[in-house]
């Protein structure tokens, strides 16, 4: 069985599509890891769980990473996709994950990524992300990773740090054997880029990432991220 994990931290305008969407490609083990939030998610959540089994919600530790781990303490499925509440699977995606894995010796992966609305800068920063995702190994959580859960126990699950856990993670991963880049797309929301402007966010994730690279610790990243946003 495949467990989907979503956390989420305040996600109202974005989880019920989400949910609909998961269930309608087969998942039959939904988790929705909540961290405190203080607009409508649990409820709209609720109301999914009422109409669909396959969806359950926990509640968790603030904090992304934590939020993973405690979704998986909840699950007993051999494979772990986690899976940010804004991101839309491709439509064969347990056929595409069960033949990436059919390979014993893959420990885990991830998808491709593209945006939800068409853009120029969309197409250039998601290019960019696949692009710099497979000539390093590195994944990040808009790209849907997935994982073998005695891998991911033998890894001691994601680190508890307030940014970056999916590089930290990923880079572990690496490590342990090889990882499937797909070339199968998740669908995401460019929100996030949109909100502060496409460059401005770039630079920030480069920047972030070239910091933590260099040895700058992620509770000091965190600090820089939220003060500049």
């Amino acid at each position: 069985m495949i467990a989907i994990i979503i956390p989420t931290l305040n996600e109202s305008s974005t989880i019920a599509r989400t949910l609909a969407h998961t269930v309608a490609l087969g998942f039959d083990d939904i988790i929705v890891s909540d961290g405190g939030s203080t607009d409508p998610t649990i409820q709209v959540v609720q109301a999914c769980c009422a109409k669909a089994p396959a969806i359950r919600l926990i509640t968790a530790p603030t904090g992304r990473a934590r939020q993973m781990n405690e979704g998986v303490k909840a699950c007993h499925s051999d494979i772990l996709l986690f899976l940010h509440a804004d991101t839309a699977l491709p439509p064969q995606a347990i056929q595409i994950i069960e033949s990436a894995l059919n390979d014993p010796q893959i420990v885990g992966g991830r998808f491709d990524v593209r945006f939800d609305r068409p853009s120029p800068w969309g197409t250039v920063i998601s290019r960019l992300m696949n692009w710099r995702s497979r000539l390093t190994g590195i994944a990040t959580g808009d790209q849907a990773i997935f994982v073998r859960r005695r891998i991911f126990e033998q890894m001691g699950g994601f680190p508890e740090i307030p940014l970056m856990e999916d590089i930290a993670f990923s880079r572990r991963l690496k490590r342990l054997g090889p990882t499937a880049a797909l070339t199968d797309c998740v669908t995401t929301s460019f929100r996030r880029w949109e909100q502060h402007g496409p460059l401005r966010t770039i630079l920030l994730m480069w920047t972030l990432r070239f910091l933590y690279w260099l040895g700058v610790s992620p509770a000091r990243l965190n600090h820089f991220y939220r003060a500049i946003r």
